[in-house]
């Protein structure tokens, strides 16, 4: 496997529809440390700890459901696990919680694997299942710590969605393995 950082000069390759490959390691800076990230199939899980679900939530209109704490920096629902709980169940609580949404039909795409390298957490080893979820949206009632809902149409969802620096490619390969790739670059 090829590891390699993030650069300023890849951002435009990256932002130009760059998607990890499976298995493709990535380093990045988030949380006060260093991050050896990358994307894993659906096919088994990776070694380490579980640590959540988020998805891309598609309405049965083709829309995508955005959420955010400040209004500003729009991103997709999802959280840690409560509990004994398995990746779909954590996915379905959090999409209630956070999204005011029921979850029709889930499909995993994915898992993103991180290595902590340096910082606070170092050596911690989280494994976090990415998913696309048909869903219902049900009456925006926040009740838990997002304050903020955004339904958007899918292909003008690059336009919304925040993305951590660095994890670009991440967000790409869920976005493809979505079937969303297309909005990337609006047609």
């Amino acid at each position: 496997m090829k590891t390699r950082a993030i650069e300023k000069s890849d951002r435009k390759t990256t932002l130009g529809f760059h998607a990890a490959s499976v298995g493709q390691e990535f380093v990045v800076r988030s949380h006060g440390g260093d991050w050896l990230i990358a994307w894993h199939s659906p096919s088994a899980v990776p070694a380490g700890t579980p640590h959540g679900a988020n998805a891309f939530c598609v309405t049965e209109d083709d829309r995508v459901v955005l959420i955010s704490n400040d209004g500003e920096r729009w991103g997709w629902p999802g959280g840690r696990p409560e509990d004994d709980e398995s990746w779909e169940q954590t996915l379905r609580r959090e999409i209630l919680e956070e999204a005011c949404s029921i979850v029709n039909d889930a499909r995993l795409l994915g898992f993103c694997r991180s290595v902590c390298l340096s910082g606070p957490e170092k050596d911690r080893v989280l494994v976090r299942s990415v998913w696309r979820a048909e869903v219902e949206l049900l009456l925006w009632n926040p009740s838990f710590e997002i304050a903020h809902r955004r339904v958007v149409p899918a292909d003008e969802l690059l336009s919304h969605l925040w993305m951590e620096n660095g994890f670009e490619p991440i967000y790409h390969r869920a976005l493809t393995e979505a079937g969303l790739g297309l909005c990337s670059h609006g047609g």
